[in-house]
């Protein structure tokens, strides 16, 4: 009597089990089983940059205090969790990832998530202020024109095919710049500034890969392996070019996209567990003061994402925390050919850049005030030699 008792009680806890897949263990952890997807950041939580985990766009989870209630129990051992985004993202792979499963499965068995069981170490997304997720990366890597829609966007309707098919014929390999790191990356809400007298300031919404695991010749076929996960960017980009004279090099990319607060990144990072194939599912827009200026899908892309990894670490060696940005797409304020006008970015204007299945970057631009002094060594306003835009 006492086996069949046994018996039925064992059927009992299996059927509950089933029943409640919420309750994940950490040994469901183990296995890759989680309640839900989260996304990862940076926030201000008590004057301090500190990760966080996000749950549904709205809850702001302290990686550390949350660990430090998790490690109270026996069951989970004690595992130091990262200080920075960079840390995380370099050790997601050996422990740390395990540990954010069995945090929001915790989390979710205990009615952290939903229902009334808030603890202090669970914020509201409104009640913390978001920084860039990661702060600074080594390097940001940004694919020039590779989409198809921004191989032209001035000239006539036929001159602007033919540049396309023109480029569909000869891909070539891509072409990637440098972008400035700390000082042009900025978070979401933070405000990007126009340069004192350049008037040609522009926009470009990309996809972020962030590297996972360091990388050197890699092939386009195992870049999936290198990555860590995927975030929002905005290529702000000064159209104004340089000065004649002096130096004969008229094209400078460090005037077109080196600024401060020019390399807009956010809200937090999207695992790549919890976001699919971006060639099969990217889907990327922006608006400027509430009007749509662009949208692009990855079909329009010219080389691929993994492409893209395996062009740029045949050049340097890709670290933990770096960006590769995907290009942009027809839409950007100098190009004609969607509103059949350039239109540049004004003092007041709110940009929104969204990735579906990642979120939305929201970005306000403000004027920089006339510098003082100077020897006339500086970059010069773009009306000294171009006229107004």
């Amino acid at each position: 009597m006492r086996f069949l008792a046994a018996l039925a009680a064992l059927i009992a806890t299996a059927a509950t089990a089933v029943a409640a897949p919420a309750t994940l263990s950490a040994q469901d952890a183990s296995r890759g089983e989680i309640a839900e997807p989260f996304k990862v950041g940076t926030f201000e939580i008590d004057g301090e940059a500190r990760v966080a985990l996000v749950l549904r766009d709205a809850l702001i989870v302290d990686i550390g205090a949350a660990n430090r209630a998790l490690e109270r129990d026996p069951a989970y051992p004690r595992l130091p969790m990262p200080g920075d985004m960079i840390d995380l993202i370099g050790r997601y792979d050996y422990g740390v990832k395990l540990r954010l499963y069995e945090i929001v499965n915790h989390m979710a068995a205990h009615g952290m998530i939903d229902g009334g069981g808030r603890t202090p170490w669970v914020h509201g997304l409104d009640e913390v202020r978001t920084l860039p997720p990661i702060m600074y990366p080594g390097k940001i890597m940004n694919a020039a024109v590779n989409f198809y829609s921004h191989v032209s966007e001035t000239g006539t309707e036929e001159e602007r095919a033919a540049a396309r098919r023109a480029r569909r014929e000869n891909r070539g390999v891509p072409y990637l710049f440098l972008k400035p790191s700390r000082g042009a990356v900025i978070g979401n809400n933070d405000a990007v500034v126009i340069p004192w007298g350049r008037d040609r300031t522009d926009w470009e919404v990309e996809l972020g890969t962030v590297i996972g695991r360091t990388a050197k010749y890699v092939s386009a076929t195992d870049a999936q392996d290198y990555i860590f996960g995927y975030t929002v960017t905005i290529d702000i980009s000064d159209r104004g070019g340089r000065p004649p004279g002096g130096n004969p090099t008229t094209s400078d990319w460090f005037v077109g996209k080196g600024h401060d607060t020019f390399a807009p990144m956010g809200p937090w990072i999207v695992p790549k567990e919890f976001y699919g194939d971006p060639m099969e599912n990217l889907r990327q827009t922006l608006s400027v003061g509430g009007q749509q200026m662009q949208e692009a899908r990855a079909g329009d892309m010219i080389h691929t994402l993994y492409e893209l990894i395996e062009y740029g670490s045949s050049i340097i060696t890709l670290f933990p925390g770096d960006i590769i940005n995907n290009g942009t797409s027809g839409g950007v304020g100098v190009g004609t050919a969607v509103r059949g006008a350039q239109r540049f970015l004004q003092p007041g204007d709110l940009i929104e850049a969204t990735i579906d299945g990642i979120g939305t970057l929201t970005i306000p631009v403000v004027a920089e005030d006339e510098p003082e002094g100077g020897t006339g060594a500086r970059l010069p306003p773009v009306r000294t030699y171009r006229g107004r835009g």
